[in-house]
């Protein structure tokens, strides 16, 4: 889990991390804003099974609130990381 952070409503904040699945390849990472009902997927499929993808992921905030970003990453067999990594924020 990331550290919760408290950012600027219509100001973007950028996450970012390292995924790594064990010696298979991650051939896309994938963020969702609504607890994982809709996931949007980033092409890494360059990248080395040897080596972790690192990635960041903009968002900048519309309304005030709670925001909760899930982060998993997909192997090159399709296998989707089983848990999600999670960073939680508040706009203000």
């Amino acid at each position: 889990m990331i550290a919760p952070m408290q950012v600027e409503v219509g100001k973007p904040v950028t996450f970012s991390g390292y995924a790594e699945d064990y010696g298979r390849q991650i051939v896309s990472v994938q963020f969702s804003l609504d607890n994982g009902e809709h996931w949007t997927s980033y092409d890494v499929s360059e990248s080395s099974s040897e080596l972790w993808v690192h990635w960041t992921f903009s968002y900048t905030p519309e309304r005030p609130g709670f925001y909760r970003l899930l982060v998993r990453s997909v192997n090159d067999e399709g296998v989707e990381s089983p848990l999600a990594d999670v960073a939680e924020f508040t706009a203000a």
